[in-house]
Parts: C-alpha cells; sequence; structure tokens
C-alpha cells in the first residue's frame, strides 16, 4: 500500500508540472501511457483518452468501470505559487493562509510534507492516479467482475473527444490483446461498455448518487433603436428586463426527490452603445441546474413560452444524472461506510450510460480556484477507499 500511494503521489507530481488545459492533453496522456507500460498494464489511447483492463478480462462478465479526467482549467489569476511547478514551502504558507483553503482540514494547518499543490492536483489529478493505484491493486486478481479503468480528456470542456467519444467506441466494440504491455502478444478480446462505473471527482470520498445538470441560455431582446430624449424607439432593455423577470418568477412543476428544485439564475446582462441611445438589443444569459425531472430540450421549451426574447441553448446534452433505484453500487457504498449525498456540480457522469456513483479524494470547493490543492493523507485514503470498495463491490 505505502508503494502504491508514494508511486501515485509522484505521478500526480509529474502530472501537475504537464500543462494540459482542456484539448491540449497529449504529452500528459503519453506520461500516463508511459506510466502504465512500466507497470505493465495492457491499454489503449483513443485520441488522448487512456482505456486499460484488467489482465483476467472476459466478455461474460461485468463490468466495473473507474473513470477521472486528465485535463484542466486554465489557471486562475492570483496564484500565489507557480501553478505548474510550486516551491513546496511557499505553497504551504500561501494555503495556511487562505482560511478557505484550509477550513475543512482537521487542524486547519497543513504541512509542507503532507501537500501536494498545483493545478489539477484536487480537480482532477488526485482521483486520477487514486483510481490508477487501486486498479493496478486488482490489476491480476480474479474478481468475478471485469475492471475497466479509463482516464479522459477534455471533460471540463465538454469536449466531443473525451468521455463522449469513449462511450461511443466502447459501444461499437474495442479490440484488446489482453497479455504483456507494449507486446503483441496474448488473447484478443472484444471490450464493450461498462455496467457499473464510478467517476472520480473530489467528493471527500462520499459518494454522490445524483448530480445536477448543466444548462446554459442566452437570451436576445430585440427591440427598434432611437433617440433617448425624444422617447422613440422599443427599449430592448426594457423587454429583457421584463423576460428576466417573468425568468426568476418561474417554478417547475416536478420536484426531485433527491435533488429538489431545478435551480435557475439570470447571470449576465448586457445591453447599450450610449447614455442618449434607445438600446436596439439586450442579451443576458441564464444558467440552469436541472434534475433528473426534466430534460434539458424540455426546459428549454417551458422557458421559451414564457419570454418575448429569443433563447437559445449552447448545450443541451449537460444532463443530470442519478444512481439507479436499488443500485448495488449505492448497497456498496452503504455496506462500506461510505455516506452519500447530492453534487451540485457536473462531470463525466452525463456522458456515461451504465449505472454510476461519484466519489473522489480532495474537495470540490478547491476547483477552479487559485491555490488548489490535495494532501497526500487524501491520497491514500482515496486509493485505500476504492480497494475497499472493490473488495466490497464482490458481494453485490
Amino acid at each position: 500500500m505505502q508503494t502504491l500511494t508514494n508511486e501515485a503521489i509522484a505521478l500526480l507530481k509529474e502530472m501537475i508540472a504537464i500543462p494540459s488545459p482542456s484539448f491540449h492533453e497529449e504529452e500528459v496522456s503519453l506520461h500516463i501511457s508511459s506510466f502504465l507500460d512500466r507497470c505493465g498494464i495492457v491499454h489503449k489511447r483513443l485520441c488522448n483518452n487512456i482505456i486499460a483492463i484488467n489482465k483476467g478480462y472476459c466478455s461474460e462478465k461485468r463490468t466495473l468501470m473507474l473513470c477521472a479526467h486528465m485535463d484542466t482549467v486554465e489557471p486562475c489569476s492570483g496564484y500565489d505559487f507557480d501553478p505548474y511547478r510550486p516551491d513546496i514551502e511557499t505553497a504551504a504558507a500561501a494555503i495556511n493562509r487562505d482560511t478557505d483553503s484550509c477550513a475543512r482540514l482537521t487542524n486547519n494547518t497543513i504541512s509542507a510534507g503532507n501537500l501536494i499543490p498545483g493545478l489539477g492536483s484536487n480537480d482532477d489529478g488526485a482521483s486520477a492516479v487514486s483510481m490508477i493505484a487501486a486498479f493496478r491493486h486488482f490489476h491480476e486478481a480474479d474478481l468475478p467482475f471485469n475492471l475497466m479503468l479509463v482516464i479522459s480528456a477534455e471533460e471540463e470542456r465538454s469536449g466531443a473527444d473525451g468521455m463522449r467519444l469513449v462511450w461511443e467506441k466502447l459501444e461499437e466494440g474495442l479490440m484488446f490483446s489482453i497479455g504483456t504491455a507494449g507486446t503483441a502478444q496474448g488473447t484478443a478480446v472484444t471490450v464493450r461498455t461498462p455496467d457499473y462505473a464510478i467517476a472520480g471527482e473530489p467528493t471527500g470520498m462520499k459518494a454522490a448518487i445524483a448530480e445536477r445538470g448543466l444548462l446554459v441560455i442566452d437570451g436576445c431582446a430585440e427591440g427598434v433603436s432611437g433617440h433617448a430624449a425624444r422617447g422613440e424607439g422599443v427599449n430592448a432593455l426594457y423587454m429583457a428586463i421584463d423576460d428576466i423577470q417573468r425568468l426568476r418568477n418561474f417554478r417547475f412543476g416536478k420536484t426531485s426527490p433527491l435533488m429538489g428544485d431545478v435551480r435557475l439564475s439570470v447571470t449576465q446582462i448586457n445591453a447599450g452603445t450610449a447614455h442618449n441611445v434607445i438600446p436596439d438589443k439586450c442579451t443576458f444569459v441564464v444558467d440552469i441546474r436541472p434534475t433528473e425531472q426534466y430534460c434539458n430540450r424540455e426546459i428549454l421549451e417551458m422557458l421559451r413560452e414564457q419570454c418575448r426574447s429569443r433563447l437559445t441553448a449552447r448545450n443541451l446534452s449537460n444532463r443530470s444524472s442519478a444512481t439507479k433505484e436499488g443500485s448495488p453500487l449505492a448497497r456498496c457504498a452503504e455496506g462500506t461506510g461510505i455516506s452519500t449525498f447530492v453534487s451540485p456540480t457536473t462531470s463525466d457522469w452525463m456522458r456515461i450510460g451504465c449505472d454510476a456513483i461519484k466519489m473522489g479524494p480532495g474537495d470540490s470547493s478547491r476547483s477552479h480556484r487559485k491555490n488548489e490543492y490535495v494532501t497526500a493523507e487524501e491520497i491514500e485514503q482515496g486509493i485505500t477507499t476504492y480497494i475497499r470498495f472493490i473488495e466490497n463491490f464482490k458481494k453485490y
């Protein structure tokens, strides 16, 4: 276990040092691939995604997939240390000054020796390396189910060549040769979509049994320009304000027993070119967090009926997700002593077409902000919890 943990931490530090924003993951993908080769793990690179299967993969068994993503967002402003090659002492001092970063730790203090700082450390490198370690632990084990590992690309930007592509290719069937990594020897098998999945995201190793979707809508009100002093024209800003008020007061009829009501917020508005010109155009942005009670297109059509403004969805595929009723994954989490919750954030779960939960080391509150970090203790907890879960999953 100590070897797995130490090598996972070393791999995570190496991944942090390689800039890997969405759509630019090739270098980090090759680095992870090289690591798996050294571990003797047969795998494929599909674009920049990595797919591996356990040595005893059998097409007649069901399959549990461990999946996390390798890409990051761009570093935000305000970092107090190099986000790629941080000085540990400087990072520790900066993080310990930031009470928001430390509030979830027992003593509100992080020692430099326990710290792994840098962009992507928490989201989603910690889950990726912990899942790789757990997969290594079971790679040659005789399990009553198959184990699949997927480290995906383009998750942060919902890219077409990330998990969406992986799932499409698995539906078609991917050919693998089970043998020695880096050789053509072995038995050929066709690998298809898994039956169960754990989506690795920073959840403090609690199991999310549902997550909200994401629907972003661009609104555009169109009027007629005119001189403000003469009261000419049709004010697009007023039209937009009326529509925004309608959206603010709108209530969706169905409430999710897991997630509650659909959440809707107008987050941006823009209009006008000068103080004395009636604006003929006003744009605004609506952020919606759907539940499993509505599909995104249904929500869009419902809101279009409420507004004079033109409403256009940026993406209709970011659906909400929920673990199936009576799921063996949920029962295994309970049997392993893992608490469950509903996640407000999205992940690759929305692109996975099988029963799933979301669970990984780290804390979601550290994601997409300055001075990102994870701790060595969290990596160790992630590895041990994944291993305990997989061991217990045999019963379910």
